[in-house]
C-alpha cells in the first residue's frame, strides 16, 4: 500500500509539472513581445536576438521574430542587473570589508565612452553588420535611459547638475594649477586622486607655477554616456552613477619658471579646449556627493 501510495503520488507531481510548463508564464511573455514588438520592429527585417546571425524575416516569419526579441528584451524589463555591471572590490579591500569599500568607489569606469563609426543607411539597414550595431545602438540608448531614470528617482535635475559639473570642473582645474593637493582629494575618487597626484608632481618637476583661467559662460556642454553600477548582487539599491560629460570651452594659460619668467603659453590669448569627463555618485550613502571618478582622452578629429 505505502509503494502503491507513493507511485500515485509521484504520478500527480508529475501531471502538475507538465500542466504548468506551457502556461505558467504565457501571459508576461505575451505582453512583453507585443511591448518588444512595437519598439523594435521595423518593416520586415530584424535582428534582436544575441548569438545569432541575422536573416531577413519575412511576414510569415513575425512569430518566431517575437519570441526570439522576447529573450532579448525581457532581460532588460525585468530587474536591473543587466542594465549595470557588478564589479568586486580589490582582494586586500574585502580583507577590510566589502560594505567599507562600497562606501567609496567601484574604482573603475563602466563601459568608457568612445565615438562611435558613422554608417549609411543603406548599410545599416539592408546588412548583417548593420543590424547587429542596430541592436548594440539601442541596448546602449537603454543603459543611458535606464540610469538617468534612477537618477531622477533621487531628484536628479539636468539643468541643477550641469551648473555642479561646470563648478567642479572649473575648481578641480584651479586646483591642479594652484598644486592645491589636499581640497582636491575631496572632489575626486582616490584612483583619479593618484593620477592626479602624479600629474602635479610632474608639472611641478617642470614648471615653479602656473595661470589658468576659465572663460565663462562654457560654450556646450552635453551628457555622453551614463551607466548604474552595482556593488552588491544581493541588494540592487546599492549601486553607483556614472555619467560622461563632454566640455566645450575657452581658457586661457600660462606657465612660469622659478624665475618668474614665461616658460609656456600665454595668458593673454584664448584656447578652445575640449574635455570628456566621468563623474560619479553613489545612490545608497547618506550625503554622497558627485566626484570625479576619470577623464577619457579626446582624440583630434573626434566628435
Amino acid at each position: 500500500m505505502m509503494a502503491l501510495r507513493r507511485l500515485q503520488n509521484a504520478r500527480n507531481l508529475y501531471q502538475t509539472l507538465e500542466i504548468r510548463k506551457p502556461f505558467g508564464n504565457w501571459r508576461t511573455y505575451s505582453n512583453v513581445a507585443e511591448e518588444g514588438h512595437k519598439v523594435v520592429s521595423g518593416r520586415n527585417c530584424y535582428c534582436f536576438y544575441k548569438g545569432s546571425d541575422c536573416h531577413p524575416f519575412t511576414r510569415g516569419d513575425n512569430k518566431i521574430l517575437r519570441t526570439a526579441a522576447v529573450a532579448e528584451l525581457s532581460s532588460f524589463l525585468n530587474g536591473s542587473r543587466s542594465l549595470s555591471t557588478q564589479v568586486k572590490a580589490p582582494a586586500q579591500a574585502r580583507q577590510m570589508g566589502a560594505l567599507k569599500v562600497a562606501m567609496l568607489s567601484p574604482g573603475i569606469i563602466y563601459e568608457p565612452y568612445g565615438p562611435r563609426e558613422p554608417i549609411s543607411f543603406l548599410r545599416r539597414w539592408f546588412t548583417r553588420n548593420g543590424w547587429r550595431r542596430t541592436k548594440d545602438d539601442i541596448f546602449l540608448e537603454l543603459k543611458n535611459a535606464y540610469a538617468i531614470a534612477k537618477l531622477r528617482k533621487s531628484g536628479y535635475s539636468k539643468a541643477k547638475f550641469y551648473t555642479e559639473a561646470v563648478n567642479l570642473y572649473k575648481e578641480i582645474n584651479m586646483l591642479m594649477a594652484l598644486g592645491d593637493k589636499t581640497s582636491l582629494r575631496k572632489m575626486v575618487t582616490e584612483q583619479m586622486y593618484s593620477a592626479l597626484k602624479s600629474e602635479i608632481k610632474l608639472r611641478e618637476s617642470r614648471w615653479s607655477s602656473v595661470y589658468w583661467e576659465l572663460i565663462e559662460p562654457v560654450i556646450k556642454i552635453r551628457t555622453l554616456r551614463a551607466r548604474m553600477i552595482g556593488v552588491d548582487k544581493d541588494d540592487l539599491s546599492k549601486v553607483f552613477i556614472q555619467l560622461t560629460l563632454e566640455f566645450l570651452s575657452k581658457q586661457k594659460f600660462e606657465a612660469y619658471d622659478a624665475k618668474g619668467a614665461v616658460v609656456a603659453g600665454n595668458k593673454d590669448k584664448e584656447v578652445l579646449v575640449r574635455d570628456i569627463w566621468v563623474f560619479e555618485k553613489s545612490q545608497f550613502h547618506p550625503g554622497a556627493y558627485w566626484r570625479l571618478c576619470g577623464r577619457i582622452p579626446v582624440k583630434p578629429g573626434d566628435k
